[in-house]
């Protein structure tokens, strides 16, 4: 087994919101390796959570149709509840935090609002959110018939990029002076392709796409290098979230219904191929790979729908099945921390 340890942060649905999960739990690897679990504290369908960068603060999601956005501290021995706001919109899935700990962002699936909260020293919200509403649609009427704000990405530039699957596009938004909408407006991507989670590094964008099953490519322009199926299962493939390795060289992805993290060889920047490699696809360890993440030479997939959190080793790069879950209900996030 892979030494070191991790805290682990698990946000999921609970019985008001369509599952079954206690809230936001604690988990923490013990000397002796074994996970074990310190701490639960109720919360209305925390379905996403973040980290302050530099002060003990944990920020979630409450996804329900009168959104809302909390904050707690990031007590191991128990998050106590800090602050309490509105998300601006409806059934919000996601939220970050930039790297100076000046502005929380919010995205909101219901309505596709996204709300800008200014945040004080103590990291709590300062003030209302600025919302930014959306309209449009894509071509697919069950699934794009109006915007669907999915996830909120702090880009190079003091820019903010916010995935709308709705729309086929990265909205932009300018943080310099204070919220605004990027002058350019949005970037607009493959129609259909419902982009949902994107993550950037060194001049390239990997944005998973939910709605045609492929990741895709793209350049500091967002001109569009390459495109591939996420997975080589048959079947259809709902992309959830996708996330670089700590040294850039694979780019894993958590496919839905194929059950499995594909993992991918990335090129040098400005290199070639620019298209990415499949190097290993393996089962995810459960049922609807919603969110996972990498602390050390571990991987964290948290398997909503069997209820379980799963493990694995890193060699390589490559996550290898440690048969290790850790059961809780409806998972649909899970931060990950070497400690």
């Amino acid at each position: 087994m892979t030494s070191g340890r991790e805290l682990l942060y698990i946000g999921g649905y609970t019985p008001g919101t369509g599952g079954t999960g206690p809230g936001l739990s604690v988990v923490r690897r013990e000397a002796d390796g074994a996970l074990r679990g310190l701490a639960e504290t109720e919360a209305p369908g925390p379905s996403f959570l973040a980290l302050h960068p530099r002060l003990p603060v944990l920020y979630a999601a409450l996804e329900c149709e009168e959104g809302g956005v909390a904050a707690y501290s990031a007590d191991p021995q128990g998050p106590a509840p800090l602050a309490d706001g509105t998300s601006g919109g409806s059934y919000p899935c996601h939220l970050a935090v930039d790297p100076t700990g000046t502005w929380l962002a919010v995205a909101n699936y219901g309505d596709g609002t996204v709300a800008v909260y200014r945040l004080g020293s103590s990291g709590l919200f300062q003030g209302p959110p600025k919302l930014f509403p959306h309209e449009g649609h894509g071509p697919d009427p069950a699934r794009q018939a109006e915007p669907h704000a999915h996830q909120a990405v702090f880009g190079p530039g003091a820019v903010l990029h916010v995935t709308d699957l709705g729309t086929d596009e990265v909205r932009r938004h300018l943080l310099g002076g204070g919220p605004a909408e990027h002058p350019e407006g949005p970037v607009r991507l493959k129609p259909g392709s419902g982009p949902r989670h994107m993550v950037h590094r060194e001049g390239r964008w990997y944005v998973g796409c939910e709605l045609d099953g492929t990741v895709a490519v793209y350049d500091a322009s967002w001109r569009e290098l390459a495109r591939t199926p996420a997975s080589h299962v048959t079947g259809p493939n709902y992309v959830s979230h996708v996330e670089l390795s700590a040294d850039g060289r694979h780019l894993y992805v958590a496919n839905r219904g194929p059950d499995t993290i594909g993992v991918f060889e990335v090129g040098p920047e400005g290199g070639e191929p620019a298209a990415l490699t499949q190097v290993a696809e393996v089962g995810a360890g459960g049922l609807w790979p919603r969110h996972f993440a990498v602390a050390g030479e571990r991987m964290y997939v948290a398997n909503q729908r069997s209820d379980a959190v799963a493990t694995f080793e890193l060699r390589d790069g490559i996550p290898v099945p440690t048969g290790e879950v850790y059961k809780i209900g409806s998972p649909s996030c899970v931060l990950a921390l070497s400690i």
